[in-house]
């Protein structure tokens, strides 16, 4: 009994269990704005107890929060919240610090530099390149735009 391609593809979407799509996006809504209000109370918290300035604060605010989620992917707590999540676990800077992380513990039987080393920025230098090539068209924008 042979079929052909579209109604195995019929019959696949038929048989194939429909995905939650709201409770997806409202749970990855509720997670990603909790991890925001994490950010903010961090924030406050720099800001009241260790004198920083609103022009200050946020490099340290996002430096707190890359290594609380580099040592909750690390104790493997983060990858739980991703698998809830989904998406509103990874938008955030402390995905990225995640995918960081994840990437160093999968290869570090490679050695610190080929496995940890390479196999890390595999996945941020794209994140790096964009970003510099990104602040160099608006710093270029905004220099031309201030001259006229």
């Amino acid at each position: 009994m042979q079929i052909q391609k579209q109604q195995y593809k019929k019959m696949t979407k038929q048989m194939s269990p429909k995905p939650p799509i709201i409770r997806n996006v409202v749970v990855a809504f509720v997670v990603g704005g909790l991890i925001c209000v994490f950010g903010q109370f961090v924030q406050n918290i720099l800001l009241t107890h260790f004198n920083f300035t609103p022009e200050t604060v946020g490099a340290p605010t996002v430096a707190v929060l890359i290594f609380i989620a580099s040592l909750l992917t690390g104790l493997g707590v983060y990858d739980r919240i991703g698998q809830f999540a989904g998406a509103g676990s990874a938008v955030p800077v402390t995905g990225f610090a995640n995918a960081m992380t994840s990437a160093a513990l999968e290869h570090r039987s490679e050695g610190l530099v080929l496995g940890v080393g390479g196999n890390m920025f595999k996945l941020a230098g794209s994140v790096i390149v964009f970003g510099v090539v990104a602040a160099f068209f608006i710093a270029l924008i905004k220099t031309l735009w201030g001259m006229m």
